[in-house]
């Protein structure tokens, strides 16, 4: 079947194909509507059947050593970033219809998301996750002081992973996850993005399509609190546990439906920070080079990533965050210009900024709303959430004045100087934070650390033990 369907004169409709468990189920029976552009694209019907393994069946992977898994997951990433891979490539072209992001860094970060299926990153991942990775391949013999012995394993979950639809590098790093822990694997796709983790689940059919791995996975796509469906699917007869990703409407839907022996294991939805001490504003030279490093972190992902900064609480007088304010305008213009991105602001933000620039004795604004960067200065935090390469820094006279507004909500928190760090780690994990990093640093991370304050392969398997008693 074509990527695309003639529904009316001029106009094509976009086809999202399903992945069922090695199987590509192509259809246009629902048309659906993506979430940030209102663009339709159309898909099969879900065959509940087909996506839904029956809990007789030992999981496919429950037996396959760790390390073939992992090779066939490195094997996998180099065929996602070969230039005759047909499936990556009609997933960007399609992707380029119902995404907001313009094409060039969608294509920079499907390519960059390959780098995760790594031997060592992905080693790491589990050594990290597990102090004996034995019990992802065996039942591990365990003793206690008593002289109780007993067996303990990791065993393979079944796992829903709602997925969000910001970046592709989650679908990667979602699938080899799943794989990891031996899972049964269903993927709900985004309405943004329908395509990229079918485009991996073929590549890795192409490579054998009767591998244990392409046997535990299925991708298919649904709207967001569609009873009909999740009703369905939603239940611990099938599955243990739902893996969500998303903002706080997702979250809230899927949470209806927990209950004994249906757990969630969440991404909530977050919001990161800088946090600037008077030592980046001491001459012209560094103002330029912090704001600069602030930039980076702000545009990460042009401001789609849950690390991406949105609030600045920068540490000066008026005047000296003024300074800083303004080249940290420069620098958000100059890496927007570079990404292509020109999304004016949406209408809420638009009229929100336009008043906050009739009152020049509480705020400073620096750009305007036509999305080619924007920087608002305040006392305190604006009321709404800055997106679309907006920064709102927030001046304050101490930098233990910005600790307040840390809450369970708070991811990544850039910092400078880096020295001054170690002084305010505890104050923000107590607050709630989750990760503190040196300005600039907001997008990499160290390999095999938490993610949202857990470790998440820890959480998505099924820990089962065999106690055999006593010795006699």
């Amino acid at each position: 079947m074509n990527s695309v369907t003639q529904v009316a004169e001029n106009e094509e409709l976009v086809s999202a194909p399903f992945f069922l468990r090695g199987e590509v189920l192509h259809g246009t029976d629902v048309i659906q509507t993506s979430r940030d552009l209102g663009v339709t694209f159309a898909t099969p019907r879900i065959p509940f059947d087909r996506a839904v393994p029956p809990r007789t069946e030992v999981p496919p992977l429950l037996n396959v050593p760790l390390a073939e898994i992992i090779d066939f997951l490195v094997e996998t990433g180099q065929r996602l970033i070969a230039p005759d891979n047909d499936h990556m490539q009609e997933c960007i072209e399609r992707m380029c219809r119902t995404h907001i992001l313009p094409r060039a860094v969608v294509e920079n970060t499907a390519r960059h998301a390959a780098a995760y299926l790594d031997k060592r990153v992905l080693m790491a991942e589990v050594e990290q996750n597990f102090p004996d990775p034995r019990a992802l391949d065996e039942w591990v013999p365990k003793q206690d002081f008593t002289g109780r012995k007993s067996f303990v394993r990791a065993f393979a979950p079944r796992l829903i992973h709602v997925l969000p639809g910001n970046s592709p590098g989650v679908a990667v790093k979602s699938v080899a996850q799943g794989s990891m822990v031996k899972g049964v694997n269903l993927f709900k796709m985004s309405s943004a993005d329908p395509f990229t983790t079918v485009a991996i689940l073929r590549t890795m059919a192409d490579i054998d399509a009767n591998h244990p791995i392409v046997r535990s996975m299925s991708a298919v796509y649904w709207r967001g609190g569609d009873d009909a469906t999740e009703r369905v699917l939603y239940r611990p007869q099938y599955f243990d546990k739902i893996v969500a990703w998303g903002g706080g409407d997702a979250i809230n839907n899927v949470i209806k439906y927990l209950g004994p022996g249906f757990q969630l294991v969440s991404f909530d939805p977050k919001t990161s920070i800088s946090m600037v001490g008077r030592e980046g504003l001491v001459d012209e030279a560094t103002v330029d080079r912090v704001a600069d490093l602030c930039s980076t972190d702000v545009m990460t992902l042009n401001q789609e990533a849950c690390v991406a900064s949105r609030f600045q609480f920068v540490e000066g007088s008026e005047e000296e965050v003024d300074r800083f304010c303004e080249r940290l305008h420069h620098h958000i213009a100059r890496r927007a210009a570079e990404s292509g991105d020109v999304r004016p602001l949406d209408r809420d933000m638009r009229e929100a900024v336009d008043t906050m620039t009739l009152m020049d004795d509480e705020y400073g604004v620096w750009g305007r709303t036509d999305g080619k960067g924007l920087v608002i200065r305040s006392e305190e935090p604006v009321d709404f959430h800055p997106i679309n390469k907006t920064a709102n820094v927030v001046r304050v006279d101490s930098l233990d004045e910005a600790v307040k507004w840390i809450n369970v909500a708070t991811q990544t928190v850039g910092f400078y100087p880096f020295d001054r760090m170690a002084d305010y780690r505890d104050r923000l994990a107590a607050g709630g934070a989750q990760r503190v990093v040196h300005l600039g640093e907001a997008g990499p991370s160290t390999i095999g650390n938490p993610h949202d304050a857990m470790y998440p392969l820890h959480r998505f398997v099924h820990w089962m033990a065999h106690e055999d008693g006593k010795p006699d």
